[in-house]
């Protein structure tokens, strides 16, 4: 990487443009870059690194996104930005980039925020012109990373080498240097590394210990099982050997169970053996009780038998005398009927005749029935009279309804006559309405068309007088700033005249011995102008043309607003015209009240156009009505008289059929009441005499069927006839005899219950006692070999459940034995790892190892051969080890610590311990070539020739065509290197000059 041209505008301390030619300063190979302390030799390293990474090294980047480096002698109007002419990787490249700067608005006052921006060209010689590569931030950056092949901070080390850095680790503990060179060879994979092992280890050690938790589980689920035949091992999760331990304690239970399953199935054997015979014992002795009891029983039955002999053949003697009367059962059913009928009859025949005159009481069937006759012979001579009844109730209801209709057409035509007299009036009335109406109406749209204008006239009006007190607000405006422009400008050219006065010193300051001035061009400035009291710089009078400036746009801005509100003015005031707003405002309120009473007025004409045709037609109506009435009136007067006529003649005819009663219904329900008596009672008569014969006959039929079934009266007969509940009553208890008799002599019959009735007698409780206790130890066998089988099956499926997760942990548990082995080795904590060394620390201790290497050979040339830079893998204390750096004396031969050299003998160690780093990240980072290295400060503390042999190394690195800047205010190495890049230091801010270049 070779640096070719630097460009600063308002950058750091730098308020203009300052550039730097690196091509002019490189061909004396060592340069020196000087300058008084805060002038801002660091700020041009910083704008190197900031237009290769956007940012400077550490804290002086600050806040605010950037904006910190803009510079405070800027002027307001000037952008920050850094151009950077560059070859890297035989590629020439230019970056450009400008920070967020606050700058002042275009319009108005206050400041507004830009974005930064960043441009990256590359030359190509082909077509001599540079080509645009990319404007993106992210794209750029990636770039410039990848050529360099260095991180920033590799970078500020590697190139910008700051000596008290490298003091500093030169002191530093193995922690420190671990960091530093941790940044600088990006050994964060190996940390990664690291970390990923002990996450690598933590879960297999997880999963171990979850394998090993359920394999122990598992180991007590089996002691549960197998009860006190399994004794589990005293180990915990993780432990070595617990799955060894495991297996072996339930091979031994699960033998244990076997042989106590062997034993209880020949348990279990025996006992079901023992109950089958206690079970056909008691089958025996229950049969024997059986058969004993049954012949007793029938001896019982026997003996009751004999005692109810008696009483079996006086029962079936009662059943021999029911068997005979049965014969005469239906003569004495039908005696028994034929006399209720005749009850029943006589009773009728009485209460019929209860009911009729005591004239008929000795008629007999006969009489009545002729009687009867004759009373429905005059009930059918009453029909005309009826019909004449009811054609003179119709007459009655016809009179009836036209006196109603007499009385309604009366009350019509009288309605009808004072409606008609006020038709006139009201016909005039409704018509006035109606065109009052329409008279509203067409007022309302005459008023409608002067509304709008009116109101636009109002509000023309009264923007016309707001515009009027705008007009006279902005003419204040436009003479104040006028005013005010002109006492700028005054102030500006006043300052301007001042300045040009004392030019003369302002350009004197900028003198130094030996350079030409840039008015005469002489190298002697015997006497240069003062500046006097109250001098203008030319910050006071750019301060004051900036005043001027916005003065002046404030004018130009209240002039344009002063004629855009006049031309609202005048376009106002040909609408609205001179008239008042008040008296505009009032017509247009008169105009709106009239309107709203003339629609008001307008709304009722479609309902008084309506009323007026509604009564047109109820005059057409009433009159109608009238004429009908009249009508039908003079047609009533003939109905009525035909209608009394009818009547006179239907009334003489009634009063000579009614007789005594009040009318012809009433004599025509007595005779059919009368008809109905006798008929009924004529009915009754001839039935009693029926009923009376039919009596008579049934008492003979009965005496002669007694007599024939062998009983001496009917009534003996009727005493032995029993009904159906008692026959069968007993004829049960004579069956239910013979049943048991043949049974008990079955019974007694058979020859194994004899038999065994002469047997001593059985006893069945002991026999099922002894039954019972077999069942129980049958039981208990039974349970102890199926307890037995489970707790095997228990312990064999568990045991196959440890066993396959032995298999399955073999091998995380081999993972886990070789990731601790490997964890432990990275880590540092291995008993292996005698040197406690992490991986991290390992690698960084062979790079160490080459910087110390790369160090010594300018060491050595620097210190006449007298250090030696060697890498130390020692311990220190209870650290651990790696990263120590000790220098040999060759004066005294002896190892010593760095911190025990002297303040001169640390800055040319550290500065070859820098130089030797920039070689080893150089190769590290691809080789890429550092043409162009600045080494900042520390040479204050050599001597005479030490500094001269440091001198001499830095040169020698112009063998390879490379260029170092020394970055010092040391006043002898001025004398020393010729080529020199010096900051001027000013009030208005920093310049910079080249000297001794060609």
């Amino acid at each position: 990487m070779r640096l070719h041209r630097l460009t600063l505008t308002a950058f750091g301390p730098f308020g203009g443009t300052q550039t730097v030619d690196f091509d002019d300063l490189s061909t004396a190979g060592l340069f020196l870059l000087h300058g008084p302390t805060g002038a801002g030799k660091t700020s041009v390293l910083d704008a190197v690194c900031y237009a290769l990474y956007g940012s400077v090294p550490g804290a002086r980047q600050g806040g605010g996104q950037g904006t910190a480096l803009r510079s405070d002698h800027a002027a307001p109007a000037t952008r920050t930005e850094v151009t950077l002419d560059l070859t890297v990787a035989g590629r020439r490249l230019e970056v450009t980039r400008q920070p967020p700067w606050e700058r002042p608005k275009k319009r108005g006052t206050g400041t507004t925020l830009d974005k930064a921006q960043t441009w990256l060209r590359e030359y190509d010689p082909t077509a001599g012109a540079w080509k645009d590569l990319s404007r993106s931030h992210q794209e750029i950056g990636e770039e410039i990373t990848q050529l360099l092949g260095m991180s920033r901070e590799q970078f500020c080390q590697v190139v910008l080498l700051p000596q008290g850095d490298f003091a500093r680790f030169l002191r530093a503990d193995a922690e420190a240097r671990g960091k530093l060179l941790g940044r600088l060879f990006d050994t964060r994979r190996f940390a990664d590394v690291e970390k990923r092992l002990a996450e690598r280890r933590r879960t297999t050690e997880t999963q171990v210990r979850d394998g090993d938790a359920e394999l122990l589980a598992d180991a007590h689920r089996m002691q549960q099982a197998a009860g006190d035949a399994m004794e589990l091992p005293d180990l915990a999760p993780g432990e070595p050997g617990l799955a060894e331990a495991v297996l072996g304690a339930a091979a031994v239970a699960r033998s244990t169970a076997r042989e106590q399953h062997a034993v209880a199935a020949c348990t279990l054997a025996a006992a079901e053996s023992a109950q089958a015979a206690a079970g056909r014992v008691l089958d025996d002795v229950r049969e024997r009780a059986r058969l004993q009891r049954r012949f007793a029983e029938a001896r019982e039955r026997a003996a009751r038998l004999e005692q109810g002999a008696e009483a079996y053949r006086e029962a079936q003697a009662l059943m021999e005398r029911a068997r005979k009367a049965e014969a005469v059962a239906p003569a004495l059913d039908l005696r028994e009927s034929s006399e209720a009928e005749h009850r029943r009859a006589a009773a009728a025949e009485a209460r019929a005749r209860a009911l009729l005159p005591d004239t008929f009481a000795e008629a007999g069937a006969a009489g009545l029935a002729a009687a009867a006759r004759r009373t429905a012979e005059e009930l059918g001579g009453l029909d005309s009279a009826r019909r004449a009844e009811r054609r003179l109730a119709e007459l009655l209801d016809e009179r009836a309804g036209l006196d109603r209709q007499e009385r309604a057409d009366a009350d019509l035509l009288q309605e009808a006559e004072a409606w008609l007299d006020d038709w006139e009036e009201t016909r005039t009335a409704l018509q006035t309405r109606v065109d009052t109406a329409q008279q509203a109406a067409a007022l309302a749209e005459q008023l409608a068309e002067r509304r709008e204008p009116a109101q636009q006239r109002l509000r023309a009006a009264r923007l016309r007088d707001q515009l009027a007190q705008d007009t006279d607000r902005a003419v204040e405006r436009v003479r104040t700033a006028q005013e005010k422009t002109l006492r700028a400008k005054q102030h500006w050219l006043d300052l301007k005249e001042q300045r040009l006065n004392g030019i003369a010193a302002e350009l004197a300051a900028h003198l130094t011995d030996g350079a030409p001035c840039a008015v005469c061009g002489a190298t002697e400035h015997p006497d240069p102008a003062r500046k006097v009291a109250g001098h203008v710089d030319r910050e006071a009078e750019e301060h004051a043309l900036t005043g001027y400036q916005r003065a002046d746009e404030q004018r130009a801005e209240d002039e344009r607003r002063l004629a855009v509100v006049r031309e609202a003015l005048a376009a106002a005031t040909a609408e609205a015209g001179d008239g008042p707003a008040e008296q505009l405002a009032q017509e247009a309120a008169e105009l709106e009240e009239r309107y709203t009473q003339a629609r008001s007025a307008a709304a009722g004409l479609h309902a008084a156009q309506e009323r007026l045709r509604q009564a047109g037609q109820e005059y057409e109506r009433r009159l109608a009505a009238r004429q009908e009435a009249a009508v039908r009136t003079a047609s009533r007067v003939g109905h009525r008289e035909r209608l009394d006529r009818e009547r006179a003649a239907l009334e003489e005819e009634l009063d000579r059929a009614r007789g005594s009663l009040d009318s012809v219904a009433a004599r025509a329900g007595q005779l059919e009441r009368r008809t109905a008596l006798l008929t009924d009672a004529a009915d009754a008569a001839r039935v009693a005499e029926d009923t009376a014969q039919r009596l008579k006959d049934a008492d003979a039929r009965l005496a002669d069927a007694a007599f024939r079934a062998g009983f001496e009266t009917p009534q003996a007969a009727a005493a032995a006839l029993l009904d159906n509940a008692a026959h069968r009553e007993l004829q049960r208890r004579l069956d239910a005899w013979q049943h048991e008799d043949a049974a008990v002599r079955a019974v007694l019959a058979e020859a194994d219950t004899a038999a065994a009735a002469r047997e001593p007698q059985a006893d069945p409780e002991s026999a099922r006692r002894a039954a019972d206790e077999a069942d129980r130890r049958l039981r208990d066998a039974a349970s102890a070999h199926d307890a037995a089988g489970r707790r095997c099956a228990e312990l064999d499926r568990l045991s196959a459940r440890a066993s396959a997760s032995v298999r399955r942990l073999a091998p995380l548990r081999e993972e886990y034995d070789r990731v601790a082995r490997m964890a432990g080795l990275a880590a540092g904590t291995s008993a292996d790892n005698e040197r406690r060394m992490r991986l991290e620390s390992y690698v960084l201790a062979a790079r160490l190892e080459q910087v110390a290497a790369a160090a010594t050979v300018r060491l050595r040339r620097m210190s006449s051969g007298r250090y030696t830079l060697v890498h130390s893998d020692d311990r220190t204390g209870r650290g651990r080890s790696g990263l120590g750096l000790h220098v040999v004396d060759a004066w005294t031969g002896r190892e010593r610590d760095t911190a025990t050299l002297s303040g001169g003998e640390t800055f040319f160690a550290s500065l070859a311990l820098a130089l030797g780093l920039a070689d080893v990240v150089t190769d590290e980072a691809g080789g890429v070539r550092l043409d162009t290295l600045f080494i900042d400060e520390g040479f204050g503390s050599l001597d005479d020739q030490t500094l001269d042999e440091v001198l001499d190394v830095l040169d020698s690195l112009r063998e390879r065509d490379r260029s170092v800047g020394i970055v010092s205010h040391v006043a002898d190495l001025r004398r020393r290197i010729h080529a020199q890049l010096e900051v001027v230091k000013g009030r208005s801010g920093s310049t910079l000059r080249q000297r001794g270049t060609g």
